[in-house]
C-alpha cells in the first residue's frame, strides 16, 4: 500500500526529506526516556510518488538515557534528527550492499568482548561526521564536544551509548536494501519530536 506521507512524521520532519531522498529509515521511540524503539523502512520511486513501507517493523534499541535534541559527547542519548546515510562497514566482510563498505576488523574493536558483535555490521549515521567518508573517519565538523560515532549496528542486548541497534538479521537486510542512488536518510527520535 502506498502512503502520501510516512507514518509517525509531522510536517517539520517531513519537510526535511528532499525529493531526491527515496529511501528513509524511521526510528520512533514512545517517549524521550525510552531505550527501545520501532524501526521501519520506507521507499518511493521518485520525489512525486507516495511512500511504501518495506518489510515488517523491526524492534530496536537506542541510548541508555533516551533521546536528546542537543546531543553531546558522553550523554548516553541518541540524537534526534534527520541524517544522511552514506557509508557502512564492520568487522565482518561486506554482506552484499551497494553502499560504500569499510571492512576493517582491527578498527571495530571494543574492550568488552560481549559487545564486539555489535560492530560486525554498521551503517554510519551522518551526525557530526563527514558524509561519504568511512565510519572510521575521525573528523567531527561540530567539534568533539558534540560527540560522534553514532551508528546503526547489531543489537547487543542492552541500550546503547547513543547508537541505534537492531537484530543481526535486521541490519543485514538493511544493508542489502540501502542504495546510494536513493540518497537514504534516517529520521530518528521520540514520537513527540518526530510528530512535530
Amino acid at each position: 500500500m502506498m502512503y502520501v506521507t510516512i507514518f509517525d512524521l509531522g510536517a517539520e520532519m517531513s519537510e526535511r526529506i528532499a525529493d531526491v531522498n527515496r529511501q528513509v529509515i524511521v526510528v520512533s521511540a514512545p517517549d524521550q526516556t525510552a531505550t527501545t524503539n520501532t524501526v521501519t523502512l520506507w521507499q518511493r520511486t521518485d520525489g512525486c510518488a507516495g511512500w511504501t513501507r518495506v518489510a515488517a517493523p523491526l524492534a530496536g534499541r537506542n541510548g541508555a538515557n533516551g533521546w536528546s535534541l542537543n546531543h553531546y559527547d558522553g550523554d548516553l542519548c541518541s540524537p534526534v534528527g534527520v541524517f544522511t546515510l552514506t557509508a557502512t562497514g564492520g568487522r565482518q566482510p561486506d554482506p552484499g550492499t551497494l553502499m560504500p563498505y569499510e571492512y576493517r576488523p582491527s578498527y571495530y574493536q571494543t574492550g568488552e568482548p560481549d559487545m564486539a558483535v555489535a560492530f560486525d555490521y554498521v551503517v554510519a549515521i551522518d551526525y557530526n561526521r563527514m558524509p561519504g567518508y568511512p565510519p572510521s573517519d575521525p573528523k567531527r565538523p561540530l567539534g568533539t564536544a558534540a560527540g560522534g560515532g553514532i551508528w546503526l549496528h547489531v543489537d547487543h542486548n542492552c541500550a546503547t551509548q547513543g547508537c541505534v541497534a537492531v537484530t543481526r538479521e535486521g541490519i543485514v537486510a538493511i544493508l542489502a536494501w540501502l542504495s546510494p542512488a536513493s540518497r537514504p536518510l534516517i529520521v530518528m527520535g521520540d514520537a513527540a519530536s518526530l510528530g512535530k
